[in-house]
């Protein structure tokens, strides 16, 4: 049955390939700069989540997904940053009982939306949505791609939060749609987050260890550190494994590489110091103990220092 499903899904994808605007652009109206207090250090809590909001027939969570993401919504209610992926048929759910202040508007459910939204204790200054312009698929169901926001840490201090939901599955088509996608989200860093700290996280569908993968490539390009590899594997890159296999989203643990990242780089005029990255295993679990998504949520304690 699931092979049916997904057999009409990847067929509605290829009738929306002709109508599907590439590299698509979409600017959010969000608050300008806002006059925070002064301060020269700090410390944030951050989350990235895919929250598996497909519509419930077709997710593979199993888990019913309404009271899942109502739950997932107040649990998130603890980090100061959160980037989702997949939310597109359950944003109100979401938003239920969640009460981050600013929270990026949804833009719908299969096929219309990215699923991809960012909530923050601070302002949310600058936003905009990219579409991939390859796609492999049923990724090419909807206008997967990433966002950038520009969030508003204290007065005078910025960070560039990029969230990333790239091409799925690891074969060739998929591998060369997922190196392109890296690709150009490292040109649009570039372009717009020169000399910026950032903060970069989501769903990169992508190991080390995998032989076609351009994400090491991608890390040097961008310039950016690794918070799983700095903190739980002794700043060591996993080589590549001949035949790799990985492991199932719901057995990562804190100790091995999960699809699911954080990146971060510093910037000339801000530090950025990671501490406690954690795989939330326990807090994102209903009563019965099962997992409210078909992903792990990652965690990870950023201090930052001004630089003077």
């Amino acid at each position: 049955m699931r092979i049916l499903i997904l057999s009409i899904v990847c067929g509605m994808a290829c009738l929306l390939l002709a109508f599907r605007s590439k590299g698509t652009v979409q600017h959010s109206l969000v608050p300008g700069v806002l006059s925070l207090p002064e301060m020269s250090s700090g410390e944030i809590d951050v989350l990235t989540y895919n929250i598996a909001g497909l519509p419930e027939w077709i997710s593979s969570a199993k888990t019913p997904r309404e009271s899942s993401i109502v739950s997932i919504g107040q649990k998130i209610n603890r980090f100061d940053l959160v980037n989702i992926q997949e939310d597109f048929n359950y944003n109100r759910f979401l938003y239920r009982e969640n009460r981050h202040p600013y929270r990026t508007s949804n833009m719908g459910g299969v096929p219309f939306g990215d699923g991809l939204t960012t909530l923050s204790n601070y302002p949310i200054v600058k936003f905009e949505r990219i579409a991939w312009d390859d796609c492999n698929g049923a990724d090419c169901l909807t206008p997967k791609g990433f966002s950038y926001a520009r969030v508003q840490l204290a007065k005078d201090v910025f960070l560039d939060v990029y969230n990333v939901h790239a091409t799925a599955q690891d074969d060739i088509q998929a591998t060369q749609a997922r190196r392109a996608n890296l690709q150009q989200l490292a040109a649009f860093v570039e372009a717009h987050s020169t000399c910026q700290p950032i903060l970069l996280m989501g769903d990169f569908n992508a190991h080390y260890a995998f032989e076609r993968e351009w994400i090491k490539e991608f890390q040097e390009k961008v310039d950016v550190i690794d918070s799983w590899v700095l903190l739980q594997n002794e700043g060591v890159f996993p080589g590549i494994v001949k035949d790799f296999n990985a492991q199932p989203a719901l057995h990562v643990t804190d100790g091995c590489e999960s699809i699911d990242k954080i990146f971060f780089r510093n910037s000339d005029r801000l530090l950025l110091h990671p501490k406690e990255y954690q795989v939330e295993h326990q807090l994102f679990q209903n009563e019965a103990g099962q997992a409210l998504s078909d992903h792990c949520a990652i965690s990870l304690t950023l201090c930052w220092q001004r630089v003077k």
